[in-house]
């Protein structure tokens, strides 16, 4: 492990353990998307302690604390999501989850914690002169928490020039950061295409009008997308994960359902790859004498750094851990982030948080045996801190 650098916050290092215990406590009791009620009432307890003006139900179960010091003019945003996962635990830690079919396997139980190890340590110090608006998330793993938080007027009752969030990166070691400007994680958007036929009998197709062959041709169709009509130094994936028609070897269905994840890293592509989507299932199922319906619901946008936040944010870290440990993305992830919505209303960074490398911290998220590493705790807390303290010099 990377031994830490003397711009790490004293205070913080000092009290991390028991953020370390926070962190255990909530992986051992996740929740999911807008289910997160007992972690959203942890939250907003030690705020209320600390001396935060606290906002519950923001979006559901979405919690703001806000504390405003001096006279400063200028107010920060740091975005923590909250919500876990609906996955079988495997990793047979003493912490492991506790509720059956249901896991931290992202590590916002990390992200949490890091942010209230954080929120501590700038309610005691002061430090600063303006207002900081701490935005504990719910409902990131797509289900629109982002989202719902700003339709109920997130950015109107606490206003940010700028907002901030983090999240682990297995794989990148600890004390170790990854930023770039502009692109940094994909575009998400759910599709739902529903080709509706006339069923018959297995024997007889010629009676039928078969949803499953055109189903089966549109998969195939739909690939040319990305291959003939995006341009070559763009990015673009659509991926069909589920296939779903009839029941019985020897009856031809009435229906089929496609469901998809389409992802892209620039907000004008993700449009064409819409429009040729619906254009190319209305045109094979015709051509095979059914009907197709296509659903886009967009789960996130395109996360897109701004950059002079990001300029910021790398000052910040690099005056931190040193530049060697800063690392720039080459290009961006084709992952997806609810927090794009929020950087749609207001500029800010998105960053990636080194986990850990081999069997501590690098297993990757969404797996039943994932854990989020401690130790990389007090490098985002201190990252927190050092970044608010700067920002609002």
């Amino acid at each position: 492990m990377l031994q830490p650098q003397t711009a790490l916050i004293p205070a913080i290092e000092q009290n991390i353990d028991a953020f370390k215990a926070i962190r255990q406590r909530i992986h051992a009791h996740p929740e999911i998307g807008f289910e997160e009620v007992a972690t959203s009432a942890l939250v907003a307890e030690m705020l209320k302690e600390w001396g935060y003006e606290v906002s519950a139900g923001i979006g559901g179960t979405g919690v703001v604390g806000q504390l405003r010091v001096g006279d400063g003019e200028k107010r920060i945003g740091i975005r923590a999501d909250m919500d876990a996962l609906p996955i079988h635990e495997e990793t047979g830690l003493p912490y492991a989850s506790t509720i059956d079919g249901k896991m931290h396997a992202c590590g916002h139980d990390g992200h949490t914690a890091t942010l209230l190890a954080a929120a501590k340590y700038l309610a005691e110090s002061r430090n600063f002169n303006g207002t900081l608006n701490l935005i504990f998330q719910p409902a990131e793993e797509g289900l629109g928490g982002a989202a719902r938080m700003i339709e109920e007027g997130l950015f109107q009752r606490f206003p940010c020039d700028a907002v901030y969030a983090l999240h682990n990166a297995p794989g990148v070691g600890v004390g170790m950061f990854a930023l770039k400007s502009g692109a940094m994680a994909a575009s998400s958007d759910t599709v739902t295409i529903t080709v509706r036929g006339q069923g018959g009998h297995g024997a007889m197709p010629h009676l039928a009008q078969d949803p499953v062959v055109a189903a089966a041709s549109m998969v195939m169709a739909l690939q040319s997308i990305v291959s003939r009509n995006i341009a070559a130094n763009e990015t673009a994936v659509i991926t069909v994960g589920s296939i779903q028609a009839g029941k019985a070897h020897n009856v031809i269905p009435d229906s089929a359902v496609l469901k998809l994840t389409v992802r892209t890293l620039n907000p004008g592509v993700q449009k064409q790859v819409e429009e040729r989507l619906r254009l190319i299932a209305k045109g094979q199922a015709e051509s095979f004498g059914v009907s197709a319906e296509v659903e886009w619901q967009p789960i996130s946008r395109v996360v897109v750094n701004a950059e002079q936040e990001t300029a910021f944010a790398r000052k910040v870290l690099q005056d931190m851990v040193g530049p060697q440990r800063v690392i720039t993305m080459p290009e961006g992830l084709l992952g997806s982030e609810d927090f794009s919505w929020m950087l749609e209303q207001v500029p800010g960074c998105y960053v990636l948080l080194g986990n850990g490398v081999g069997q501590k911290g690098g297993c990757m998220i969404h797996n039943p045996g994932y854990d989020f590493n401690d130790e990389a705790m007090v490098f985002g807390a201190s990252y927190w801190g050092n970044l608010v303290e700067r920002y609002l010099a």
